[in-house]
């Protein structure tokens, strides 16, 4: 008994593990944000839809997005899609998460309107 009891509390630890998003929650002069490992902000991009990523070729090259990990699980309300050259992507509430290339440090936030179409992630 003892023996399931262990197996059943280290296998919902290892999915509890697996299933966090690789973001945090940075300070900014405009507020919290989200922000990925390496605590630069992350952003949203209003011409993708819930799911979908829309930002490809030069878009993707000033836009990185926040890539997952074949092995990676998601939890709400963090999911994870597939864009079209087959490649994962993190999403929050549906919607896929970018840096952007000209953010160098934590706190940077010099993407948020780009263009009328780039928004800061919140938490």
């Amino acid at each position: 008994m003892k023996t399931a009891i262990a197996s059943c509390a280290a296998f919902f630890l290892l999915v509890g593990a697996a299933a966090a998003a690789p973001v945090t929650t940075v300070a900014t002069a405009k507020g919290d944000v989200l922000a990925g490992e390496n605590e630069l902000t992350l952003y949203t991009f209003r011409n993708d839809e819930a799911g979908q990523s829309n930002c490809y070729d030069g878009c993707a090259t000033n836009w990185p997005p926040l890539f997952a990990g074949d092995e990676e699980v998601a939890a709400e309300p963090y999911s994870i899609i597939v864009r079209n050259d087959g490649t994962k992507q993190w999403a929050k509430d549906g919607m896929p998460l970018y840096f952007w290339i000209n953010d160098t440090k934590k706190g940077d936030i010099t993407g948020d309107g780009v263009n009328g179409v780039w928004d800061l992630a919140r938490p």
